[in-house]
């Protein structure tokens, strides 16, 4: 199948995945039923953010993007390798990026589902494969990994761990743990606070690119934040995040720590880039040159960074094709082995 056939065939997969996010679709759509079943097996996925999360799909699907995408890249078109992608969990969908660069790459995705994740995928690609049966052969999920010539890994620290030990003979890419930061000057508008707040509370903070650690000048008024916190305050409503809060704002005030909270959001001044969910870790800094070296050295545990001269506020989860995750290439990677 020549590089155009693919293309085409994923922008089709995006108008589909579009009509789904579309106001006026209605629930004859073939995702409606799968997303009520996914939120009910996983409290996290809710049928906003499941929603939020195809929509940022959609934006990256178009033939004009696809093309640029791939413009610079040597794509194969007969040596397929079987590339298996072990896919993450902790947000709806967040394996679609690896799974696109194996078929638009030319080989064979082997897929093992996360657990947590093992129902949204099943619609997409089969909509994929009506739109382009010649994809049939290409995609096969598993339970078990094996019979792979390569392999896209992502997980936690000490899956980590074990992805390098057991994947040592193959070539892999493999990812763990991240997060991410914002920086604040105090000179932010209203509506760039706004687009933070999104940042931070997209998902609930379990994806790797949602800001979890804010460094904030001497003296800033954390109050500004609170004002724009406000309007995602029904995320309380949801039992595992209340659970979270609950938990942890108990713990902070039997240790008497510091905290700021509001109801549904703990504050915490904390060096720790990593918070669970329901806190939010600040830091005070005196430069912003000094702090860009401190994150510097922190760079293999950071996704992505929010700010003025980073990413725009709001952004983060809403990444480009280019923007891959760990700074790693994965068409590059799928284009050596």
């Amino acid at each position: 199948m020549i590089i155009e056939d693919r293309i085409k065939a994923f922008e089709k997969l995006g108008d589909f995945l579009m009509d789904f996010c579309n106001e006026n679709s209605n629930s004859n759509h073939p995702l409606e039923t799968i997303i009520q079943s996914s939120s009910s097996f996983n409290g996290w996925f809710t049928s906003s953010n499941i929603r939020s999360s195809i929509s940022a799909i959609c934006n990256n699907l178009s033939s004009t993007i696809l093309s640029s995408w791939l413009s610079s890249y040597s794509i194969p078109i007969e040596a397929k390798k079987n590339v298996s992608i072990i896919m993450a969990g902790n947000i709806p969908l967040v394996g679609f990026n690896d799974f696109l660069c194996v078929l638009m790459s030319g080989h064979r995705a082997i897929i093992k589902l996360s657990s947590k994740d093992n129902r949204l995928f099943l619609p997409i690609i089969e909509e994929l494969i009506i739109i382009e049966p010649r994809f049939k052969g290409d995609i096969k999920l598993v339970e078990k990994v094996e019979n792979f010539d390569a392999v896209i890994a992502t997980g936690s620290n000490e899956s980590f761990k074990h992805f390098e030990y057991y994947f040592k003979d193959y070539p892999s890419l493999l990812r763990k743990s991240r997060t991410s930061v914002a920086i604040l000057t105090g000179e932010e508008s209203l509506d760039e606070r706004k687009a933070l707040a999104n940042d931070i509370f997209l998902y609930f903070g379990l994806g790797c690119r949602n800001v979890t650690k804010l460094y904030v000048p001497k003296n800033y008024d954390l109050n500004l934040l609170f004002e724009v916190f406000f309007e995602y305050q029904d995320v309380v409503l949801n039992n595992k995040y209340a659970n979270n809060y609950d938990y942890y704002r108990a713990i902070y005030m039997m240790g008497k720590h510091n905290i700021l909270e509001n109801g549904f959001l703990i504050l915490k001044e904390d060096k720790a880039l990593h918070s669970p969910v329901a806190v939010l870790n600040y830091e005070y800094y005196d430069e912003k040159e000094s702090l860009a070296l401190q994150l510097d050295e922190l760079k293999e545990d950071i996704q992505c960074i929010v700010g003025k001269d980073y990413i725009p506020f709001g952004k983060a989860q809403q990444p480009d094709l280019e923007d891959y995750a760990d700074g790693i290439n994965t068409l590059r990677f799928l284009e050596a082995i």
